[in-house]
């Protein structure tokens, strides 16, 4: 499934040299404010951002489909979009979950307050479609768009399915597709279609990052049983909101009905002896090791979708984001 040797993610931006000094100056600009103490926050979010994955993917693709020309301002503006859609869910997310630690930082919540922080998420959200409107480049602010759709239907899913504790493997692939794999998917796709590339060639490259978005999260929910000094989070998170994820739903598949009922009851609990006797329950039945069987498939369908491109530094790199992706530990 992937290779042994640690990949970095210095080592897959390493064809993006040029492309991303102009990539974080467009998303500065993108995110500011022409009040001192908005910009302020605006400033914070940016230097405390995530790992890039997102824009990077889509610089990746638009570098496999340019032909070797420059990747353009489309490709910058595509990658920005994506990291303001990013970046608004991730603020508005914190809020609703009350999280205090994002990246390793306070929160925006925590730092700014509850109003600021979902404000900051509304501003950064109307940025997305000012300069999309602005650039007149319509197809890929419609393109992009859709995420925002999809990401909130997931999260309304996903509470839906925590509290009558109803989740299926049916809806935890639909919940994943809409609230993780999306937006990945979305990057893929809108790469391709900043340079031009074909209709068929979008829907590839969208269908790319599908595969690796669903393999993403399902990492996540694997590391979720992880101990809390390699992820930096307390162990078992989703269990103590009630939520049921890939390595339970693995676990519950193999149990009587009898057995179900009694460890949803104890996922209702939510306790620290009612988390420890799921934990140990996924343990004993190897619900972890199924999981990563199944992100394994997910991966390999991806890096099988890369072959019809020719070598080339963004298609070796593409690959190598499938080895992260699958390598990470937090």
């Amino acid at each position: 499934m992937t290779n042994q040797n640690k990949v970095t993610l210095e080592e897959i931006k390493a064809p993006l040299a040029a492309e991303m000094a102009e990539y974080e100056l467009f998303l500065r600009q993108a995110l500011h404010s022409e009040s001192r103490y908005f910009d302020d926050i605006l400033k914070y979010i940016y230097d405390n951002r995530g790992k890039g994955v997102r824009p990077t993917l889509v610089m990746l693709f638009a570098g496999v489909h340019a032909n070797g020309k420059q990747l353009g301002k489309r490709t910058m503006l595509a990658a920005s979009l994506i990291e303001l859609i990013h970046t608004a869910s991730l603020v508005h997310d914190d809020v609703i979950d009350r999280a205090d630690i994002r990246h390793g930082k306070a929160s925006i919540n925590q730092q700014y307050g509850k109003r600021n922080a979902i404000l900051t998420g509304d501003f950064i959200l109307s940025r997305i479609f000012e300069l999309g409107m602005e650039s007149l480049e319509f197809d890929i602010l419609t393109y992009v768009s859709h995420s925002i759709k999809w990401l909130c239907e997931g999260e309304v899913i996903q509470d839906e399915q925590t509290k009558t504790l109803g989740m299926t493997h049916e809806s935890y692939y639909d919940i994943i597709e809409k609230k993780t794999a999306s937006l990945l998917a979305i990057s893929c796709g809108v790469g391709a279609l900043a340079v031009k590339a074909r209709a068929a060639e979008v829907d590839a490259a969208y269908e790319f990052g599908r595969n690796i978005g669903m393999a993403f999260q399902i990492k996540d929910d694997i590391l979720d049983y992880a101990v809390a000094d390699q992820t930096g989070k307390p162990t078992c998170a989703d269990l103590r909101e009630h939520k049921i994820t890939l390595p339970l739903l693995e676990t519950l598949s193999q149990l009587p009905a009898e057995r179900v009922a009694e460890i949803k009851e104890l996922v209702r609990k939510g306790d620290d002896e009612a988390i420890e006797q799921i934990r140990r329950e996924v343990e004993s039945h190897r619900g972890i090791e199924r999981a990563e069987a199944i992100m394994g498939d997910f991966i390999d369908k991806a890096k099988s979708a890369l072959a019809i491109y020719p070598d080339s530094p963004y298609r070796t790199s593409l690959e190598l984001m499938c080895d992260f992706l699958a390598q990470r530990r937090r």
